[in-house]
């Protein structure tokens, strides 16, 4: 039927058979080439993907009853309705002034022009750029013929790039754009943007050269900068300088700029022609990881340059890659001219898992390869002795690739421990025999152990200093590197070890892109890699351990060839280096020869918004542009939210706060908690929050520590139910004992770490900087922190930049339950406050980020009430009864007294406009104009106490009644007796009653009976409480009956 019909896409079946033969079902859907999905009692059958949550077929979705004090209520009504009336007065007052407005506003426009600012006539500046360039031409020929450059000069003519420089100069000289491809080590990085630099200084024109370098990353650009200036002999931030977020070198003076994609995307969002820009090397674009966002922006990028180009003839685009696939990147910019740069000669011996068994006797059992996660993470050890219920492709290659080979050529004992080998583990054990054998055998040099994660680093680590030979500092030093480490901490891999100490890096991907380490001979590749895979119908991110690309593998290899060089070994005496590749030759060819790029990856918010603030007409079809072009249900996902959020209007036009946050260089969730911070001036914990959750954790948990490592936490919380406002404690407290100079002892005391803390603070001096630019900080910071006070509405900002991020808190009889709109039953990460409490008062939780590992997990997060949810959460729409407020589509039904719901709409509506006016002109003082207003909102979310209850099944299409339940109370009738008789005609027990006495002197009741209940409204005193509580019974009860009668 549903394959005949052109109309239905999907059939729903709620029949018990159905149920219990849904396996029948599912395989019978597959061959007839639909989906199929059970969501708990209900079997779908459809022609497109089903999701793994469908909140339309939960009968236990989020359904709350709103509940307020009539004496808060009634206050807020008197505040909002003298708010009314004043823009009431207001607006009078406008009308009668607007023509005389209007006139003088004429009478400006026409001696706009009059003033018009003086300008440097072009003749004079174009002899000063002539003097500089003949200074500059001075400069570089004296260090080239002083000892120290010449000896610099002969190590630069040592690389294989300068065989090509003359060839490659001529032509960046002839085409637009060219692409580069060469190994890692080269010398492309370093190099040529060197030699642009020094061949138009040399022609004269070095004054007029402006050339930006692009890299991947922090430490890139900034390591990359620092070794050009030292080749040019003079000190960093002159004619070579460097820009990152939170840092940067450069001058007035700097022409060669190495900066991060982001920096230059930005800097195309104002100067949309990059006016004074000569030449632009785009660096490492085979770079397709999770890396700052790179991706992104290398994506958007290159688009924008392309379009760039047609206007800008005399702009030099480079693109520069080590693992190129070159014809790609050649095609897309028109057939541009490609070129390579072969690398050294320097032999690496590749060692592959059979290899390495044979080499060093180790034996692979079912037991030794299990990777130990400590205690903590006992489920994380276990889990790798159960073999998965999914494979995906790579698995399947590799299994089938195994299976394929017989080792014929290698011992016994080595054919029995691959037949073990586990491809799922990292194999923690293995590394660490092989770093014994290198420890033992090899020659001296440092080793480079390639790692999936931070969680894997740091168990590796603590592994290996319990043994006596690698664990032994006065033999091997180990450091570690991780994008999430502060700068100052990675650039310790850097530094050469003492004498006769073997130097140990562990590390993630990173280590790959820009980066030499000098003294490294020995690399080791366990061949998996934390990928982040975005599920664009389920909308959910997943972060896993994926096997790497071919390019990557031979990435690592390279890696030892290029140390060798640096640490100057000659031709003559040079010795192999070694690669170690954890696992069989033959799963090497099952691998991708590329991994696939981060933007088909994940969510593509950000990107949208860049997309947008380029004035690009339409999002889809200015990534259908891209190389490769995402998924088009993750584009709509991205602007959907973009909407939601009021990034977007519904014309997929930006608004004002999209503006706003285009600005600022975070999340747009993140953008928007910061400026509404700002404009309700309660900015300072806000910053603090935008500014923690922009970096990595500052709460440390050690592996031998963890539980006092989470009560530490705990104390920051002070049971308010909130991570956010736990970090702010914490931030809040470590700058008083900086003060103090007691910062060491408290980050030691309270398991912090002290340059994430920094980087906080660094964070929020730029975000401060932003703002106050945009006119939305006022200078005063006592003004701009007014409210900091009120923690309820600090919460309320915080919903309002994490929503739609919202989860509901059920409480069940020993736990508690939460929901998510996309995903149903949700967990809560074990390092999060509120995992550790039994109960919590708030009906919701918002939140940042949730991830999908076995189960999803939500980090951060914060407890809010209804009415916080109902003011700062999304778009509210009327159900079909009164009193009936739904959310987020439907997914949240809100039920209240009808007078409540029409108060907090139009507060809601007032709040919005108000906040509108704010966007479009920033000088607007909203806590003046809107006063009794903003004390409104002040009042509801102080007072809301969070007296609701959820409820599950309640029918929300119920037709209005005509008539109200005074019917059950005329001609004095007393609605109690009338719904026990009724009960008791039924056959069932009588009704009975609990009733609470409310803080507010008040009284609400609730009745039960059949196991449902019913509460009514506050009263003044219990009989009436109960009465109307009986009310609310009655009347469910008797448009229950009449259904059944229709």
């Amino acid at each position: 039927m549903l394959l005949q019909s052109e109309k239905d896409q999907e059939i729903v079946s709620r029949d018990r058979k159905d149920r219990r033969d849904y396996e029948q079902i599912s395989n019978l859907a597959k061959r007839m080439g639909i989906y199929s999905e059970m969501y708990g009692k209900v079997v779908v059958a459809s022609k497109v993907p089903l999701p793994n949550y469908r909140p339309d077929l939960d009968d236990k979705r989020p359904q709350r009853e709103v509940v307020i004090p009539l004496s808060l209520q009634r206050r807020v009504e008197g505040l909002l309705q003298e708010h009314l009336d004043r823009l009431l007065l207001s607006s009078g007052k406008v009308t009668d002034s607007s023509d005389d407005a209007s006139s003088v506003d004429q009478g400006k426009d026409v001696h706009m022009d009059e003033n018009a600012d003086s300008f440097v006539d072009g003749s004079v500046m174009e002899k000063v750029l002539q003097k500089r360039s003949l200074r500059m031409r001075n400069m570089q020929r004296a260090w080239q013929e002083s000892p120290e450059g010449n000896k610099m000069l002969e190590f630069r003519k040592s690389l294989p790039s300068f065989k090509e420089k003359e060839r490659l100069l001529q032509a960046i000289v002839r085409n637009q754009v060219i692409v580069i491809s060469g190994e890692t080590g080269c010398g492309k990085t370093t190099q040529l943007p060197q030699y642009v630099l020094e061949s138009e200084i040399e022609s004269g024109r070095g004054a007029f050269c402006s050339i930006i370098c692009t890299q991947p990353r922090r430490i890139s650009a900034m390591a990359v900068a620092e070794r050009v200036s030292a080749e040019k002999g003079e000190p960093l931030g002159e004619t070579i300088g460097y820009k990152v977020r939170l840092e940067g070198m450069k001058g007035k003076n700097t022409h060669l700029l190495f900066c991060t994609s982001g920096i230059l995307l930005r800097r195309l969002l104002s100067d949309r022609n990059l006016d004074g820009i000569t030449h632009v090397f785009v660096d490492e674009i085979h770079e397709r990881g999770m890396n700052e966002g790179f991706c992104y922006f290398q994506t958007s990028l290159l688009i924008v340059l392309k379009d760039l180009l047609p206007r800008r003839r005399d702009l030099r685009l480079v693109l520069m890659s080590a693992t190129l696939n070159a014809e790609l990147f050649s095609n897309y910019f028109g057939a541009a001219p490609t070129f390579h740069i072969p690398g050294f000669t320097y032999p690496v011996r590749a060692h592959f898992l059979e290899d390495i068994l044979e080499m060093t006797g180790y034996k692979l059992t079912s037991f030794n390869q299990i990777d130990d996660y400590g205690q903590e993470k006992l489920w994380k050890t276990q889990r790798q002795l159960v073999p998965r219920k999914r494979k995906n492709q790579i698995t399947s290659l590799v299994e089938d690739a195994l299976s394929g080979s017989n080792f014929e050529n290698y011992s016994s004992r080595a054919r029995d421990s691959l037949a073990c080998w586990a491809p799922d583990c990292i194999g923690f054990n293995l590394i660490e025999a092989v770093l014994c054998h290198i420890c033992r055998k090899e020659r001296p040099g440092a080793v480079l152990v390639f790692m999936t994660g931070w969680e894997d680093i740091s168990c590796l680590r603590d592994q290996l200093k319990a043994n006596p030979l690698v664990g032994d500092p006065n033999r091997v030093l180990i450091l570690t590197c991780h994008g999430s480490m502060a700068t100052s901490e990675q650039r310790l891999i850097f530094e050469r070890p003492p004498p006769n100490i073997r130097k140990v890096v562990l590390a993630t991907n990173m280590a790959e892109a820009s980066i030499t380490i000098n003294d490294v001979v020995f690399v080791i590749d366990c061949g998996k890699a934390k990928e982040t895979t975005y599920d664009a119908l389920n909308n959910t991110p997943c972060l896993l351990p994926s096997w790497i690309s071919q390019a990557s593998a031979r990435q690592a290899s390279i890696l030892v060839a290029v140390s060798l060089i640096c640490v100057g070994v000659g031709l003559a005496d040079v010795q192999p280096g070694e690669c170690y590749h954890l696992y069989p030759r033959c799963v090497y060819g099952a691998f991708a020869e590329y991994q696939l790029p981060e933007l088909l990856r994940t969510p593509l918010n950000s990107l949208c918004l860049q997309i947008k603030s380029l004035q690009v007409e339409s999002i889809g079809e200015f990534l259908s542009a891209a190389l490769q072009a995402p998924e088009p249900r993750a584009v709509q996902n991205a602007i959907g939210f973009l909407k939601m959020i009021g990034a977007l209007d519904e014309n997929e036009n930006v608004t004002n706060l999209g503006k706003f946050l285009s600005m600022v260089p975070v999340d747009p969730k993140l953008g928007k908690m910061l400026i509404m911070g700002a404009i309700l001036r309660c900015f300072d914990p806000v910053l603090t929050v935008v500014a923690g959750l922009s970096v990595r954790d500052p709460f440390l948990l050690p592996q031998d520590k963890k539980d006092l490592a989470g009560t530490a936490k705990s104390r920051f919380s002070a049971k308010d139910y909130s991570d956010h406002m736990a970090l702010v404690r914490a931030y809040e407290g470590w700058k008083d004992a900086e003060r103090e100079g007691s910062a060491y002892e408290y980050c030691w005391r309270n398991f912090l770490s002290a340059q994430t803390l920094q980087a906080i603070h660094s964070l929020r001096k730029q975000f401060a900087f932003i703002l106050k630019d945009a006119g939305l900080v006022d200078p005063d910071a006592g003004i701009n922190n007014k409210l900091s006070h009120n923690q309820s509405l600090v919460r309320g900002v915080i919903c309002s930049g994490l929503f739609p991020g919202i989860s509901s808190v059920v409480h069940r009889e020993t736990s508690m339950s939460f929901k998510t709109m996309d995903d149903g039953q949700v967990l809560l990460y074990a390092n999060s406050v509120n995992a550790r409490y039994q109960t919590i008062p708030y009906p919701w939780l918002v939140f940042g980020e949730k991830v999908k590992v076995n189960s999803v997990f939500i980090r951060d997060s914060t407890g809010v009430s209804d009415s916080i949810l109902i003011l700062f959460g999304g778009a509210l729409s009327h159900g079909v009864q009164a009193g009936h407020l739904k959310m987020l589509e439907g997914y949240i039904d809100f039920f209240m007294d009808p007078s409540l719901a029409e108060s907090l709409v139009k507060l809601k509506e007032e709040l919005d406009k108000l906040l509108q006016q704010k966007l479009e002109d920033p000088s607007l003082d909203i806590h003046k104009e809107g006063k009794y207003l903003m004390l409104a909102v002040q009042e509801l979310v102080t007072g809301d106490q969070c007296e609701g209850r959820f409820v599950f099944g309640r029918e929300s299409k119920r037709p209005k009644e005509s008539s109200d339940n005074s019917k059950f109370t005329k001609d004095g009738t007393n609605p109690k007796s009338l719904l026990q008789t009724l009960l008791m005609r039924a056959g069932h027990s009588p009704p009975k009653y609990k009733t609470k006495h409310l803080k507010t002197n008040e009284f609400r009741a609730l009745v039960e009976f059949k196991g449902m209940q019913f509460v009514g409204k506050p009263k003044k005193n219990k009989q009436l409480a109960e009465r109307d509580a009986a009310v609310e019974a009655l009347a469910w009860l008797t448009h229950t009956s009449d259904n059944y009668k229709g």
